[in-house]
């Protein structure tokens, strides 16, 4: 087959329709007035009638308890699992709109072949043998030319987990996901060198306990991660006072009882302003300090000077409100906490950043406390006997030099060197030839996507692993259509919690068009790779029963127990990995790495004149682009707008619900998106929601919806301690 040199975005419309054939009796994509025979195909089940099964939900990373009502074979409703400690009967809007993804008409139906006719790039339907012969046959060819470490797996979710045992099975450890350098990266090793761990994915935090709770840029309410949202209202509901620290008045600012409206970029300031009072007018935890900290003395020495007065100048918020909010934290002692936050790329100096917000929960005492940071207790899963690998996966690059504190290869590093030359300048040759995407849609989850782009013409292969069209899509070679969440088991869930427990990931239909687990595509790419033996069952299925029943349950006790297991909460010692075995305010591992072994403040760039600092986040019933085409959410939120302060919305002539264009200093420009003219932002930035403004027609509800703000993300910030993309230094402009 001939080798694909150069690839361009194809809109999958335009080319499956017109490229695409029939195979095994279903099109490559189903009409409408077909749709309806289309839902029936998971009506033969043999068990008909009515019954409710558990599972847990994948609309986002919280794994909440799921129970799905099926009836006749068809799924008609989501609620949340009473029985599940994460979602105690409750779901948000996403979860519960699970089905409008199951159901979507959108879906990838068969897989895709890219293919050149009539002189340009298409994509044709084709079976899955030849998709996976295809898939399989390239990355041989790869391998043996460039070797096994030069295929990198780009990945997100429980559903990436048997690709990566494929990868290492055929000796590659080359694999990154943008959660890490434009996530929670940065926040869980600032955390780790302080605490020798980080808060936890779902995030130990006694919000519900908590008498005093200081959030940073953290927007709850509108991220929607129920149990914690949960746990935020109960708080708030027992009196709980609130400190929220944001350029935006967000839900969580409506709620609380201190607004700060920092200047963007100087949040360092403030906190180790905090720092200051809490250590100079002795409002720190002196016993948590005395007994589990080292390097108190060398931090108070660092913060002398960092005032509330010299805060000032750089947030632009009064001293005096410095000063309080820091009094009243260090006073609500020993139920205090500084609440961690999640998406943490923001400027560059994000890992100082989380290590600044650890130090001050440290200086509360609030690590191991059930009103602070709180030490979860988890039940351990047996490990599957899966065959040992016999050989050592390579890495194609060598991240531990380039980030020696780093703990996963950032996504844009694996971008840059599969380009020739871009990676650290050294190869003619580009190091990675060959991607496989797993459920990331990286164009719109990664900045600078015009990077990606290029890198994308350089490949010898491009697999997408999906259950929609989207703007990956686009660019792949092969396209293979994946199952939703509620079509296939995944790895069991068990996080470290308050209430330790397992639950399970089931199918509660069959899988609907071709569409196939992502198990069962690693499987069969490990037969036609020589390493069929890795995947020693035959249904996923068996590898769930198996390990529970060497926890004393199965496959069916679990379902009669509701889809959990439970133990008797058991509170950990208070054990620290870090080298001193203490918490560390001053980090040597930082020092003799060549880094600030203590948060500094540095300036960052001010918007240019007429122009304006791009914030972004989320709204409650969306996640990222995954739900962007939801029938059911699109109803209840259906495309973002851009806030703007009134005063400039004034001087620019925009009027509220007005359309406008944003642009930003490259020249990039966005889809048009609604005016929101509100005083719940500063006059130097605007703010959009993340997830709109689709530019492939398959999508044909959320096309051109809103529009994209991470197109406008062309420029980022590195952090050099691990590779965190800090996107929050981009300005737009109105056209």
């Amino acid at each position: 087959m001939s080798k694909i040199t150069r690839r361009k975005f194809i809109d999958l419309t335009k080319s499956a329709i017109l490229g695409g054939a029939a195979v095994a009796g279903t099109s490559a994509f189903i009409s409408r007035k077909a749709e309806s025979a289309v839902k029936r195909t998971d009506s033969n089940r043999p068990d008909s009638g009515e019954k409710v099964i558990p599972s847990y939900c994948d609309v986002c990373f919280m794994g909440c308890g799921i129970n799905v009502t099926v009836r006749n074979g068809r799924a008609i409703k989501i609620a949340g699992n009473p029985d599940h400690p994460i979602s105690r009967g409750k779901l948000c809007p996403r979860g519960t709109g699970g089905l409008g993804q199951l159901y979507d008409p959108d879906r990838l139906k068969t897989p895709l072949i890219r293919t050149n006719g009539f002189g340009s790039d298409r994509f044709k339907a084709v079976s899955w043998d030849e998709a996976l012969k295809y898939v399989a046959d390239k990355m041989k060819s790869i391998k043996e030319q460039y070797g096994p470490e030069s295929l990198a797996l780009l990945k997100h979710g429980k559903g990436a987990d048997p690709f990566e045992k494929l990868w290492h099975a055929i000796g590659s450890e080359t694999e990154g996901h943008p959660s890490y350098a434009q996530c929670r990266g940065a926040r869980d090793i600032g955390w780790s060198l302080t605490f020798g761990k980080g808060p936890g994915g779902v995030e130990r935090a006694g919000l519900d306990k908590a008498k005093v709770v200081a959030f940073i840029g953290s927007h709850l309410g509108e991220n929607m991660h129920n149990v914690t949202v949960q746990d935020y209202t109960t708080g708030l509901r027992n009196g709980s006072k609130h400190i929220v620290v944001d350029p935006r008045y967000s839900t969580a600012a409506s709620k609380a009882n201190y607004w700060l409206q920092i200047k963007p970029g100087a949040d360092i300031a403030l906190l180790l302003a905090w720092m200051h009072v809490l250590i100079y007018e002795e409002l720190y935890d002196k016993d948590f300090v005395e007994q589990y900290t080292i390097g108190f003395d060398l931090l108070k020495d660092h913060v002398e000077n960092t005032t509330p007065e010299w805060a000032s100048s750089y947030t632009g918020l009064e001293a005096v409100d410095i000063r309080q909010t820091a009094r009243e934290l260090g006073n609500a002692i020993p139920d205090s906490l500084l609440f961690p936050g999640r998406r943490f790329a923001w400027y560059g100096d994000d890992t100082q950043r989380a290590r600044a917000m650890a130090i001050i929960n440290g200086l509360l005492g609030a690590w191991g406390r059930e009103s602070g940071i709180f030490l979860g207790d988890r039940i351990k899963v047996p490990d599957y006997p899966y065959p040992k690998v016999d050989h050592k996966a390579a890495h194609a690059l060598d991240i531990k030099a380039k980030y020696p504190l780093g703990t996963s290869t950032p996504v844009q590093d694996i971008i840059e060197a599969s380009i020739p030359g871009r990676y650290k300048g050294g190869y003619q040759n580009a190091p990675i030839k060959g991607w496989l995407v797993y459920s990331t849609n990286l164009v719109r989850s990664v900045p600078n996507p015009e990077l990606l782009a290029e890198a994308a013409q350089h490949l010898d292969l491009l697999v997408v692993v999906e259950t929609m069209p989207s703007e990956i899509t686009g660019f792949a070679d092969v396209i293979l259509p994946d199952t939703t969440y509620l079509e296939r088991y995944d790895n069991m869930n068990a996080p470290e919690w308050r209430e330790p427990f397992v639950s399970i990931r089931q199918p509660v239909v069959k899988p609907l068009y071709q569409s196939k687990p992502s198990w069962w595509i690693a499987k069969e790419l490990a037969n036609r790779l020589g390493v069929g033996g890795t995947f020693n069952f035959g249904d996923f299925g068996e590898v769930i029963d198996y390990q529970l029943r060497q926890m004393g349950s199965s496959l069916e006790d679990i379902n009669q127990k509701g889809g959990v297991l439970k133990k008797a909460y058991s509170k950990p010692s208070m054990k620290f990995s870090t080298s001193s075995k203490k918490v560390e305010f001053y980090s040597k591992k930082l020092e003799s790495a060549g880094y600030d072994p203590m948060p500094r403040f540095q300036k960052h760039p001010a918007p240019p004149n007429d122009y304006f600092r791009l914030l972004y986040g989320r709204v409650p019933q969306h996640t990222f682009t995954r739900t962007s085409n939801n029938a059911m959410l699109l109803e209840v939120y259906p495309e973002n707008s851009v806030w703007v302060h009134p005063e400039i919305a004034a001087v620019l002539n925009l009027r509220d619900g007005d359309y406008t264009v944003l642009k930003n200093e490259k020249g990039v420009k966005s889809n048009r998106i609604r005016v929101r003219v509100t005083k719940r932002i500063r006059q130097d930035c605007v703010y959009i929601a993340h997830g709109f403004g689709r530019s492939d027609r398959r999508l044909s509800k959320a096309f051109e919806k809103g529009a994209d703000d991470n197109g406008l993300l062309t420029e980022y910030s590195l952090d050099p301690i691990m590779g965190s993309t800090g996107s929050q230094i981009n300005f737009v402009t109105f056209v």
